[in-house]
């Protein structure tokens, strides 16, 4: 990739650095982050949906991102965002991949969405994160645009020569601002020299919007001077088109009413921990004999290691294994059939899943690690356990169940969900204008 070591080179002259300064300084109109509230929350019930009023200074932004007919979790992000930027007054488009991932990063079946109800958008597929000629494209569609804000959807450096190139190019050639919403700042699985491509993007980024104090942390030890704004990672609150009763969602899983359900839901990765959630299973069964665990998602590694896992622990029939990617209009009927969600990652920035159990009022049990416990509440929407430690998992969901904390748990997610609107995040957007 020959572009690689000129935007690496550029950026890392300390003349580059003092040509453009601090983005505090070069935006005046922008406080640093530093006397910027810890997070930006709305303490009013919120849909995702905004109220009708329109931003007066309305902007031309232009999205380098993910968008419909590719599916996943920053789809559905990147969908509502845009979609709510238009009804708030702005002219909001998206530049899409043309190619996300290559093979070997994607070990799935396939990348497009198969959902029946999906969230179309009008987006243009320009950015491809293999093919540098691509970079140039997305440049020039900005170039001819001359959007006063590009907004990339940034969650692992694998896609840093792409967009590095981009946002060289947009800083060299244009009067636009960029910004980066970060799921993530290092990949879970760590890529090599994945730290100096990073360091070296961030530092053609003027904005940063972060969504948990992990991400932060890992922002500000790459790069001590962004200017950013922490806000919460909204709900995702679109997987309900026709309401299910838990009941009825049970019957599609042919579980009966009444008994324990234990939910894990989302692509099947080694981090994510669904090994030790399998590990405490029969300490789980010892107490809760009629327990049953759904388990949804595509693996994302080895799949006969976990099918051997549950074979020796005999845990088979105390769970079903749906081993596909889930569609958007099925997606309801997992959570709503239920009890509580389980996530037992070994590490973790943030998860959108959270968000997602959050929207049907579950409550979730999962682990400490990154942002996960400023989401969950001890004791209050759920509990937190060490990671790794299956006995301490499968206390926690004995007692969740034997304790009857439901109860109390779901009317302290119904308050909480509250404070995860998708209006503090438009307004740090706009904020940056």
């Amino acid at each position: 990739m020959p572009v690689l070591p000129l935007w690496i080179g550029i950026t890392s002259r300390r003349q580059w650095i003092v040509s453009h300064g601090n983005p505090c300084k070069r935006f005046s109109g922008v406080r640093c982050s530093h006397s910027t509230p810890h997070r930006s929350r709305c303490s009013q019930p919120q849909s995702w949906s905004l109220p009708n009023e329109r931003w007066t200074n309305a902007m031309k932004i232009y999205f380098v991102a993910p968008a419909y007919p590719l599916r996943g979790g920053i789809v559905h992000y990147v969908a509502i965002l845009h979609n709510l930027l238009k009804a708030r007054g702005h002219d909001s488009k998206i530049l899409s991949f043309t190619v996300q991932y290559p093979k070997f990063l994607f070990p799935g079946k396939t990348q497009e969405e198969a959902s029946k109800e999906n969230l179309p958008v009008d987006a243009e597929p320009v950015f491809s994160s293999i093919n540098p000629l691509s970079w140039f494209a997305t440049f020039w569609k900005i170039k001819h645009y001359q959007p006063d804000m590009v907004i990339f959807k940034y969650w692992m450096p694998f896609f840093a020569p792409g967009f590095g190139t981009v946002c060289l190019l947009t800083r060299w050639f244009t009067k636009t601002k960029i910004l980066f919403i970060c799921d993530n700042i290092i990949s879970h699985e760590s890529l090599p020299g994945e730290t100096l491509l990073t360091r070296m993007l961030l530092r053609l980024v003027d904005f940063f919007i972060v969504q948990s104090d992990a991400v932060k942390a890992d922002l500000l030890r790459l790069h001590k001077n962004a200017v950013y704004r922490e806000v919460a990672h909204p709900i995702y609150d679109v997987f309900e088109s026709q309401p299910l009763t838990p009941d009825e969602a049970r019957e599609q899983f042919n579980l009966k009413p009444g008994i324990p359900v234990v939910l894990f839901f989302g692509f099947i990765k080694p981090y994510k921990g669904l090994h030790v959630l399998i590990d405490a299973i029969p300490q789980v069964r010892a107490e809760l004999p009629d327990v049953q665990f759904l388990i949804a998602g595509e693996f994302y590694g080895d799949r006969e290691a976990y099918l051997e896992q549950i074979q020796n622990l005999n845990a088979g029939d105390a769970l079903q294994l749906h081993d596909d990617y889930i569609p958007n209009e099925q997606v309801q009927a997992f959570f709503r059939a239920a009890d509580v969600v389980v996530l037992p990652y070994i590490s973790a920035t943030q998860s959108g899943i959270i968000q997602i159990a959050y929207s049907f009022d579950k409550p979730v049990i999962t682990t400490r690690v990154g942002g996960l416990p400023e989401v969950v509440l001890d004791g209050k929407t759920g509990f937190v356990v060490p990671p790794q430690d299956s006995v301490a998992l499968a206390k926690a969901i004995i007692r969740f169940f034997q304790e009857n904390h439901a109860p109390n748990f779901i009317e302290n997610v119904r308050e909480e969900k509250k404070k995860y609107s998708w209006q503090p995040l438009i307004e740090a957007i706009e904020t940056f204008s």
